[in-house]
């Protein structure tokens, strides 16, 4: 479990580090109403979105909603925050428009907010 983990963290230090592979960041699937897969050609790791909590009630929501607003390999960027059971814990942005997803989420009435972020 701690190797998956350093695997996972060192993944994401490689997206952080190259801006190539920054720039290259898409996402592979919307796995869940705060979990995405996203990928930068030949690696894969899940990402959680920081600072949103979705109500048990509002998860399919929450997902269909990110599935609209995420399709398919749209390029997105990673603002990271922290580490979670081996996730990225990070703010993503929509690289064509540059909205953070979990204020998105809030504005749907799908999430709420966490205040200690920023």
């Amino acid at each position: 479990m701690l190797k998956r983990a350093m695997a996972a963290l060192a993944a994401f230090l490689l997206l952080l580090v190259l801006p190539n592979a920054v720039d290259a960041a898409q996402v592979l699937q919307v796995r869940g109403p705060t979990l995405l897969q996203i990928g930068d050609g030949n690696r894969s790791v899940p990402v959680e979105l920081a600072c949103v909590s979705v109500p048990a009630a509002r998860s399919a929501e929450a997902v269909a909603w990110l599935r609209r607003e995420l399709p398919r390999q749209t390029r997105i960027q990673l603002r990271p925050v922290s580490q979670h059971d081996g996730r990225l814990v990070a703010q993503v942005q929509r690289l064509d428009s540059l909205s953070d997803l979990g204020a998105g989420l809030a504005a749907a009435g799908l999430a709420e907010l966490s205040p200690e972020c920023p």
